[in-house]
């Protein structure tokens, strides 16, 4: 079967990194708009409805204004923005998320991509408030330093253009607290209340490392390393792109700094976990373009249509 293919906003980032998954592969079909009409919205409407999978990589509004001109049952639509990625009549488009969950992507044709930042902090703290371990009361927080790329065009062309000298150091940004990511972060990690959540682009093209610090003694009685490491590795055991690296790990310890841009070119997520005796630091990194918007976009539509998951990834 040949799966017809169309990027609604195949222009920006995340379109175009998604073309370059797609181009790799001999099992697609990829409609593409006129230069001249990408925006016309009768035109989109027709690519949209002959699809068998659209993605939309749009902003928020564009994107429900995309999902309302769908009127083919049959065309999936895998949705790049925040715009439904807390909604109930679509499912988050995270395989690891939960055990049910592949099956739940099979079934929709609402598929919410997840956030970058989102997904690294899922994939931590989803797996330990499952276990227990970490109340989902629990007042967690989190930073995350990620590559320019995550802030799309604009972003990139002021870095890449030196224009501004206090674009060389790392900024911390959304200060206000209150970062588009928070609600999916809280309700896909099963969470009460939003994390204190910082994130922090750097002054590099792509990468992105989520850090979650906890206190052994504000977990469930008797939690110690070793136990958090285990559920990780018991949640994540056979996932193609998901690695719990070894607990304390000596690689990392031995050779200093922490390198945010290990993943970088793939669609793995590298899960850490960093203790002493009373404390502990959960680290995942990721490729913000490829696991964290890109390459989960086109793992799900994999997904969906009961391909090989790792298909062009």
């Amino acid at each position: 079967m040949t799966l017809r293919v169309f990027v609604d906003g195949q222009e920006g980032t995340t379109g175009l990194r998604i073309h370059e998954y797609l181009a790799k592969r001999g099992d697609l079909e990829v409609l593409r708009a006129a230069p001249e009409l990408r925006k016309d919205a009768a035109e989109r409407s027709r690519l949209l409805n002959a699809a068998d999978v659209a993605f939309l990589c749009l902003p928020d509004a564009a994107a429900r204004e995309a999902a309302a001109l769908v009127t083919n049952p049959a065309t999936c639509l895998i949705d790049a923005s925040t715009a439904h990625r807390t909604s109930a009549d679509w499912v988050f488009g995270l395989p690891e998320l939960a055990r049910d969950q592949r099956g739940r992507i099979r079934a929709s044709k609402r598929i919410a991509n997840p956030g970058c930042h989102a997904t690294g902090f899922i994939l931590l703290a989803r797996p330990l408030v499952d276990a227990g371990i970490v109340s989902s009361a629990a007042l967690l927080s989190a930073t995350s330093i990620t590559g320019y790329s995550g802030g799309g065009k604009k972003m990139i062309e002021q870095y890449e253009a030196g224009a501004l000298p206090l674009l060389e150091a790392p900024r911390p940004y959304a200060l206000g607290l209150g970062h588009k990511h928070l609600p999916e972060m809280t309700t896909h990690s099963r969470l009460e209340t939003a994390p204190v959540f910082v994130p922090i682009v750097g002054n590099f093209l792509k990468g992105l490392a989520v850090s979650i610090p906890l206190h052994l003694s504000e977990l469930r009685h008797g939690t110690t390393p070793e136990h958090i490491q285990t559920a990780l590795e018991e949640r994540y055991a056979g996932e193609p792109f998901v690695k719990v690296m070894p607990l304390r790990d000596p690689t990392t310890l031995a050779d200093g700094p922490f390198d945010v841009q290990a993943c970088n070119g793939t669609n793995r997520a590298e899960l850490f976990v960093f203790a002493s005796t009373t404390q502990v630091a959960l680290i995942c990194r990721l490729d913000n373009l490829g696991k964290g918007a890109s390459g989960a976009a086109v793992q799900s539509m994999n997904v969906h249509f009961g391909l090989d998951e790792t298909t062009g990834l």
